[in-house]
C-alpha cells in the first residue's frame, strides 16, 4: 500500500494512475521525470480520489484537465 496524505492506495489503485500518467506523458512528449509530469501526477491523484478510478477515465480526465 502506498499512503499519501490521509488516503491509502492498493497496488492496483497505482497501476491505474501510472498507465494514465505514462499514456498521458507519452501523447505531450514529456518526460515522466519532469516538473511537468510531476504536476500532472498530483492532478492524477486528485481526479482518482474523486472517481476516476479506470484508466480510461484518468486519462480522459487528464486529458481535459485545465491546470495541466
Amino acid at each position: 500500500m502506498f499512503a499519501t496524505g490521509n488516503s491509502i492506495f492498493s497496488p492496483e489503485d497505482i497501476t491505474v494512475l501510472r498507465h494514465a500518467l505514462d499514456e498521458w506523458c507519452l501523447e505531450r512528449r514529456i518526460d515522466i521525470k519532469s516538473a511537468e509530469a510531476q504536476f500532472a501526477a498530483t492532478a492524477a491523484l486528485g481526479l482518482f480520489q474523486s472517481g476516476y478510478n479506470t484508466p480510461e477515465k484518468l486519462l480522459a480526465a487528464l486529458r481535459e484537465h485545465r491546470g495541466i
